[in-house]
């Protein structure tokens, strides 16, 4: 019950940290949904790398590499530092300065101006929200997975289908609850904030996780001793967790996936709360380092599972069935009550740091894309009403999303895969709105008729359905590689054999001079 008490009264300083948040609101929506532009680089660097840090980083690297082996990291960790940065470089400061100047709150909002069409919206808005929402699910599962796991064992006769712990159902609707309400005190300021403290705490006590796992399974006096002990027990056991030859094709393949952070929503939306252009610079040099510090020790511990030894006897005697269970289970195990807990409470800050910005997120789009966009004259319309509504259908889709996790539970790394893959197909999108001229309204619309109709048809005809079949190959690649090669061919295609933008619009987003003011002023070297 140890463990149970240490989590509670962490969610429990969440809530505080919401209502405090709450107390600097300016009480306009603008205020709540951006934090009225004034966040600065070391707020920006912890709110975008919160994010990004999901329980497909923390949870499902660990739950595949217990599968895989250590060639998990070279899949996804060794690309995805120096693609996020390149994404917050070349996408995300020529956003900001976009929405500095044009006064944009989402993504949508952007291309419809863009590209000279308000019924675009209608068609992009539903598939950033459908993409959401498995986003949003590898969050819920992972919750419920670490907190069943880690309190495996707290109550002696409930809960038994549990292994005697926190149901995943009641784990994942406890963390729900949690997000909702200090995102909804808190705003858009509440998440930075609230981001800023759980990445801090996940990374120092992802780094404490490392360690003590380390010396409980090497059994070394020093720390190097310990790394040496526990990899050697893998190779007597699982040499092949320590070796990984995945063919070229779908090495490659892997490399495409961390493109998705460039069309994210609510990285969107973090962009947009930066105080200025060279707050991105700490961001963008900094984040690999913060991946390199996160994987590493997630990725370590799933392959020493996989022959981990504690009292004499194999921590895991057959592979779990639910793979998401791997870390919390280990954490029980190795980790006396406090330190288990404490570490649980690490893991779940990750899982609701990302939570959290993609609920507010939601709640932007609906109110922006499509009440205010539907009603004509968003002056009129009261801030407190704005608000109300993005509270609404956040909670409709929370709702939705905790009921899919109620469903045959998938594994996170590869539902995560699925996920980015439909992201990665819109990235075409939004690097030719920003940097190719000649890109049109039909083109746009192409690309992500030509993205849904490849997702869904690989995803549900070929790939088996949901959950996710695990061996998720087509062509000898993963499916992200088909979605974005068809969906760059319906865009050059379609906008090439279509009449080209008008001057009007060319001028508005590809004169360097227009609209510059003095906020841009301060970032030598950044892209116009």
């Amino acid at each position: 019950m140890t463990q149970l008490a240490i989590i509670i009264g962490y969610l429990l300083l969440l809530l505080g940290l919401g209502a405090a948040a709450s107390k600097f609101s300016r009480g306009t929506s603008r205020d709540y949904l951006l934090a009225s532009h004034s966040i600065g680089p070391v707020l920006l660097l912890m709110s975008l790398f919160g994010t990004t840090m999901t329980a497909f980083a923390l949870v499902g690297s660990t739950g595949k590499s217990f599968q895989l082996g250590v060639g998990v990291y070279g899949l996804m960790a060794s690309s995805s530092g120096i693609v996020h940065s390149l994404c917050f470089f070349l996408i995300g400061v020529k956003l900001w300065k976009l929405g500095q100047r044009h006064g944009y709150t989402t993504q949508v909002q952007f291309f419809r101006d863009r590209l000279g069409s308000h019924r675009f919206g209608y068609l992009l808005f539903p598939v950033l929200v459908g993409l959401v929402i498995p986003y949003l699910l590898i969050g819920v599962l992972g919750a419920g997975a670490v907190v069943n796991g880690v309190t495996r064992g707290a109550f002696a006769e409930a809960f038994a289908n549990s292994g005697h712990g926190v149901p995943p159902w009641l784990g994942s609707l406890v963390i729900c609850l949690v997000v909702l309400v200090y995102v909804f005190a808190g705003g858009m300021r509440g998440t930075a904030w609230a981001n800023t403290f759980q990445t801090a705490v996940f990374m120092v006590l992802g780094v404490v996780t490392f360690v003590v796992i380390a010396r409980e399974i090497g059994g070394g006096e020093s720390f190097l001793e310990s790394l040496r002990g526990a990899t050697s027990r893998v190779l007597e056991a699982h040499p092949e967790k320590l070796v990984m030859k995945p063919p070229k094709l779908f090495f490659f393949s892997f490399l495409l996936i961390p493109l998705s952070a460039g069309m994210f929503p609510h990285l969107f939306q973090h962009w947009l709360t930066a105080r200025s252009a060279s707050t991105f610079k700490l961001p963008v040099i900094v984040h690999p380092l913060f991946i390199l510090i996160v994987w590493v020790p997630c990725v370590m511990v799933g392959v020493w599972a996989t022959s981990a030894m504690v009292g004499g006897e194999l921590v895991f005697d057959e592979p779990p069935k639910n793979v998401n269970t791997v870390l919390p289970i280990l954490l029980g195990k190795v980790a006396g009550p406090v330190l288990s807990g404490l570490l649980s409470a690490g893991i779940l800050a990750a899982v609701m740091s990302s939570l959290d910005s993609q609920f507010l997120c939601l709640g932007t789009m609906f109110t922006n894309d499509i009440v205010l966009c539907r009603r004509g004259d968003a002056a009129e319309t009261d801030d407190r009403r704005v608000v109300r509504m993005a509270r609404l259908f956040i909670v409709a889709i929370v709702g939705v999303t905790y009921l899919l996790s109620l469903g045959e539970p998938a594994g996170i790394f590869d539902l995560g895969l699925w996920c980015f893959a439909g992201f990665t197909g819109l990235v075409p999108l939004v690097l030719a709105a920003l940097y190719w001229r000649r890109l049109t309204l039909p083109g746009a619309v192409a690309s992500v008729l030509a993205m849904v109709v490849t997702w869904l048809t690989l995803f549900l005809w070929d790939m088996g359905g949901y959950p996710p079949d695990p061996k998720y190959k087509f062509l000898g690649m993963l499916p992200v590689a088909t979605v974005l090669a068809v969906s760059t061919i319906a865009l050059v295609a379609v906008s090439l054999m279509t009449l080209p933008p008008s001057d009007e619009v060319l001028a508005k987003f590809f004169n360097p001079g227009s609209g510059r003011d003095e906020t841009m002023s301060d970032a030598p070297g950044l892209p116009d």
